[in-house]
């Protein structure tokens, strides 16, 4: 969807998607959800009375490739915002390459803590995503001794270090903790060890295709008759990848989901595959995530009636609309959203509670 920027009337938003790695497997839903929300903006007669477009970057290459590529776009004029998923080490990278010259607006479920005045975030956090989930977890299912998994970088290492606080608070702990690179796909030594752990449940902190590998491996060494799975970053997408059969005792934490049965999300659902067809990429909470971060930008630049980052920053707090996600508001610079438990059932989530 790679289309020519700097035409007269139009707005050019360079959209950060994976398209090779681990996450590459959520960049067509990612790409498709961005342009239902561009041509949804632009049937409102745009912003600022400008159409939307976007230039894809592939937000799955190595970070300082993805960070020089936004900034040739940036600094030429070519972009007048930036916006998609991508993870928190390209996130790192890229924010202060921006540098406030233009919105950015970054999408994805993260760690936390992100301060720069220019970045608006639209994703789940830890402490509104995982502890009133691990809270759920000890209180329900009296599970309160996990073991992470996690790949090693920014986003599960700090959130590793927010889950042992909360574990402390529930009487709980970590007992184990296994890190390994972007793109592992052998696990056969962290199973063995989880085999020997006393661990009530595993806490995934993979992206995409690692997860996926995990799960398989998971149920084909039978660690799902006896361990849980929660994690806050599986989607609709890894979940078929995984396949019905190794699915069993796996949750996942997210602000959607496909079977969401509320108004908001059913409607979304039913415009995105009535613009895309039911054989379009299944909808999942981070393909929604791209969705929401071209409604958000749209949203704050008709409330600052500017496209300068800092006056959005200036006049952000409080703003707030409904969508797929239901009623969502903006404090310091993060989208306030509902967050929801889901369990797998075979290739399906089942919503089951609101934490």
């Amino acid at each position: 969807m790679v289309t020519s920027v700097g035409r007269p009337g139009t707005l050019t938003i360079a959209l950060v998607i994976p398209l090779q790695g681990p996450a590459g497997i959520f960049g067509p839903s990612c790409e498709l959800c961005a342009l239902l929300a561009a041509e949804e903006v632009n049937q409102e007669r745009g912003v600022l009375g400008r159409e939307v477009r976007f230039t894809v970057v592939d937000g799955g290459a190595a970070p300082g490739r993805v960070a020089a590529e936004v900034d040739r776009l940036v600094s030429s004029g070519a972009v007048q915002a930036v916006t998609g998923w991508h993870i928190s080490a390209v996130r790192e990278v890229l924010a202060p390459t921006i540098a406030g010259r233009v919105p950015y607006v970054y999408t994805p479920l993260y760690e936390g803590g992100e301060r720069a005045p220019w970045v608006f975030l639209t994703g789940e956090t830890p402490g509104r995503q995982l502890r009133p989930a691990l809270r759920w977890f000890a209180g329900e299912l009296g599970v309160r001794r996990w073991a992470i998994v996690g790949d090693d970088y920014v986003w599960p290492r700090l959130t590793a270090g927010a889950i042992r606080g909360y574990l402390d608070g529930l009487g709980g702990e970590v007992c184990a903790e296994f890190f390994v690179g972007l793109g592992t796909q052998d696990f056969r030594g962290v199973l063995r060890r989880l085999a020997r752990s006393d661990c009530d449940g595993v806490l995934m902190l993979l992206v995409g295709d690692d997860a996926v590998a995990f799960n398989r491996a998971f149920a084909r060494a039978g660690l799902d008759r006896d361990q849980v799975r929660f994690s806050p970053l599986m989607d609709e997408n890894m979940l078929l990848a995984t396949g019905a059969d190794n699915t069993r005792g796996l949750f996942a934490a997210a602000g959607y989901f496909e079977s969401l049965p509320t108004a908001g999300g059913l409607d979304f659902g039913a415009r995105y595959h009535g613009r895309f067809g039911p054989d379009a990429p299944v909808l999942n909470s981070l393909g929604e995530s791209c969705y929401e971060g071209v409604r958000l930008f749209a949203e704050l630049a008709r409330r600052a009636q500017s496209l300068d980052a800092r006056r959005m920053s200036t006049v952000s707090d409080g703003l707030g609309y409904d969508g797929p996600r239901g009623p969502v508001e903006l404090r310091d610079r993060h989208l306030r959203q509902r967050v929801f438990l889901a369990a797998a059932d075979g290739l399906e989530f089942d919503v089951i509670h609101r934490l």
